[in-house]
C-alpha cells in the first residue's frame, strides 16, 4: 500500500493497538473527533465522521481506509449509534467512493452476533464444546450497538456490489493490552492481543479480497469464532493464545 491510509477513530483502543504495531509501516492520515493528547509523527485531522465536507477533504488522496470511529459503548442509546455508527459509516463510504478509494476495513464487533450465545452459555466458552461461528451466519445482535455494527456490514455489502470497493468486516473480539482476562471464560475465548490486532489490520491493507466478514481474535485454544477465513483470505497468522496466560 503506497498511498496514505485513513484511520478513523485513531485515538481509540483499536486505533492505538494498530499504530503501536504497524505505525511505522504506512503513511497515515489519522482522524478523530478530539485532538490528540500525545505527540505523534502522522497527519491528524480533527473531524466528526458525520461531517460530509470534512470527511470528503480527509479522504483526498487516500488509498485505503480503516474505519474504527463510532460510539463503542455496548449500552449506547439508539440516537447515538444511529448518528455516530450508522450515519457516520455511510458518510465514510460515500466519501471513499467519491475519492476512488480501493479498499475499506470496517471494525465490526462480536456484539453483531452476540445472541448466538443465548442458550449455549457457558458451554460454548469451554474446550469440550465444538460450536463455531465462521462469518457465513446472519447477524444476531445482542444490543443496539451490535445492530449498528451489523448495519455497517450491510452498508459495506451494498457499496461493494454497487461500486466495486473491496470491503472486509472484522468482527473484533475482546481486545486487551497484555494478558487476557483471568476468570472470564468468554473473554478468553474471544481474546485478541494487541500484537495480533495490528497484524490482522496490516493484512487488511495488503491482501486482495472482494467482500469478506472475518473474526478478529487470537489463536486461542478454545474459540467459538473461526479464524480460518481470515487465514485463507487475508493471510492472518496470529501469534498469541489466551491459554498461554492461564493460571
Amino acid at each position: 500500500m503506497d498511498d496514505p491510509v485513513l484511520l478513523t477513530g485513531a485515538s481509540g483502543r483499536v486505533g492505538q493497538a494498530i499504530l503501536a504495531g504497524i505505525g511505522d509501516d504506512y503513511e497515515w492520515r489519522l482522524l478523530d473527533r478530539e485532538p490528540p493528547v500525545a505527540e505523534h509523527d502522522h497527519e491528524f485531522v480533527v473531524a466528526d465522521v458525520t461531517d460530509d465536507a470534512a470527511i470528503r477533504e480527509a479522504m483526498e488522496g487516500i488509498g485505503a481506509v480503516i474505519h474504527l470511529a463510532g460510539d463503542p459503548r455496548p449500552d449506547a442509546p439508539w440516537d447515538s449509534v444511529l448518528t455516530n455508527n450508522i450515519d457516520g459509516t455511510q458518510t465514510i463510504y460515500e466519501a471513499a467512493i467519491e475519492a476512488g478509494v480501493e479498499k475499506l476495513a470496517f471494525a465490526s464487533s462480536n456484539h453483531a452476533v452476540r445472541h448466538y450465545e443465548t442458550g449455549r452459555r457457558p458451554d460454548l466458552y469451554r474446550p469440550h464444546d465444538d460450536f463455531l461461528l465462521d462469518g457465513e451466519e446472519l447477524p444476531r445482535p445482542g444490543n443496539l450497538y451490535g445492530v449498528s455494527k451489523a448495519t455497517g456490514e450491510v452498508l459495506g455489502r451494498y457499496y461493494h456490489d454497487e461500486y466495486g470497493i473491496s470491503v472486509v468486516n472484522v468482527r473484533i473480539g475482546n481486545l486487551t493490552k497484555g494478558h487476557p482476562p483471568k476468570d472470564y471464560e468468554r473473554g478468553q475465548a474471544m481474546w485478541l492481543s494487541h500484537r495480533d490486532c495490528a497484524h490482522l489490520f496490516d493484512r487488511t491493507l495488503e491482501a486482495e479480497y472482494d467482500y469478506e466478514i472475518v473474526y478478529g481474535i487470537s489463536d486461542n485454544d478454545r474459540k467459538y469464532y473461526s479464524i480460518e477465513r481470515a487465514r485463507e483470505v487475508l493471510g492472518y497468522d496470529p501469534q498469541d493464545n489466551s491459554a498461554e496466560f492461564e493460571g
